[in-house]
């Protein structure tokens, strides 16, 4: 394995000029007030802006609606995006679900749906999680009930990112109640614009808005449906495995399980501004060993994560950022608590947010618990563990 560093060739290092004049015009700062405002996690001008250039789906060939970017074209897109911390939750969760639409959607649905992902104007969430069931799916309640003519489906749905973003959700729901518990599952792409669909917002500890999605009596057409009548617990895990970072998402193989990681860096980036501001007595905190001791550390974690692929990734990004944060919440001290607009608030609340915003990623998109399951069991080829009781 080679941990050198890639030497961008000039064309390469004038496609990376581009990518960045494209967010200096697009991610404004009204794009990022506006992010801080609503915890929205998408900015429809500039996911439209991304899907005219083909960067949405961005190896995706230019017929099909990408730029056919090579893998280095595409990390030098990813970093500068990320970089900028740009507003791209929606993105990102449309991405997760692409493959499943490829894979099992009929042809008609999949010429109604992917040109618009890839142009910007149809997002997708996922709806997965119920109010009672956690990490469960397996234990799905929402109910899809056949009719001469399609289906008919009512349940609710919890913690679906983006929905309020988005034209279509992958829905998973109960189709044969007699049948054993991870058999009887059916996948469908629901239009959201459908009757009977009511989406209500949940706004998170770190400020970000996620959403409660309630189904009643709403009718779908057998052509949305994903893949086989009561087979869809194979179709549901290629979003779920994109996500911990066993497999890329088509065209998109920035998402995998170290997506954490940035916001490590973004920390790290902030706590050093810290570190390097002149005190009133003329010295600065990076004068104490401690604090050059710590930021080294996080510096070190931060390379680490970068060379840790897929569920490992993620497991290890969520924990560090968590004990890092309250780490350096302990070493700045109490100001660090100010949020962004306080007075005297450290980097206008960065470090306050920081923290709040780690808590939830040691169970998004399932726990850590379950990345270590997907760890032994994908990567290390070891038995499921036994199930007692």
């Amino acid at each position: 394995m080679d941990f050198g560093k890639i030497e961008l060739t000039e064309a390469q290092r004038a496609f990376w000029r581009e990518v960045s004049d494209f967010f200096d015009e697009h991610a404004t700062e009204e794009v990022f007030e506006e992010e801080r405002r609503t915890g929205s996690g998408h900015n429809h001008a500039l996911h439209k802006a991304l899907g005219e250039r083909g960067w949405i789906l961005p190896t995706w060939s230019v017929e099909e609606g990408g730029a056919g970017l090579d893998p280095v074209r595409e990390a030098i897109l990813t970093t500068e995006r990320r970089r900028r911390d740009v507003p791209d939750v929606t993105l990102s969760t449309t991405a997760m679900t692409v493959p499943v639409v490829r894979a099992y959607g009929s042809d008609t649905l999949r010429e109604k749906v992917l040109p618009g992902v890839a142009a910007g104007d149809i997002n997708i969430c996922l709806g997965y999680t119920e109010p009672d069931g956690g990490s469960d799916l397996a234990g799905v309640r929402t109910r899809a009930t056949r009719t001469d003519d399609g289906w008919i489906i009512n349940g609710a749905k919890m913690f679906t990112t983006g929905a309020h973003n988005c034209q279509y959700s992958i829905l998973v729901t109960r189709s044969n109640p007699d049948a054993p518990k991870h058999r009887g599952i059916t996948i469908f792409l629901v239009p959201l614009d459908r009757p009977g669909v009511e989406i209500q917002p949940v706004h998170t500890l770190g400020g970000e808005r996620t959403n409660a999605v309630f189904y009643d009596n709403v009718f779908v057409g057998d052509d949305h449906r994903l893949g086989p009548v009561d087979q869809g617990w194979a179709v549901m895990s290629a979003p779920l495995e994109v996500e911990h970072g066993v497999l890329e998402a088509d065209g998109y193989s920035e998402l995998n399980g170290s997506t954490y990681g940035w916001t490590l860096q973004k920390l790290l980036w902030h706590a050093t501004s810290w570190a390097n501001a002149t005190a009133p007595d003329g010295g600065t905190p990076l004068d104490d060993v401690l604090v050059k001791y710590k930021l080294a550390e996080i510096a070190t974690d931060v390379e680490l994560i970068r060379n840790v692929p897929g569920p490992m990734g993620r497991v290890i990004s969520s924990e560090l950022l968590i004990s890092r944060s309250a780490e350096l919440l302990d070493l700045v001290g109490p100001v660090a608590l100010l949020p962004r607009g306080a007075e005297g608030a450290v980097e206008d609340g960065e470090l306050e947010w920081s923290h709040r915003f780690a808590q939830g990623t040691a169970i998004y998109g399932g726990t850590t618990d379950i990345a270590r399951n997907i760890v032994a069991q994908h990567n290390l080829r070891l038995p499921r563990a036994p199930k007692f009781g």
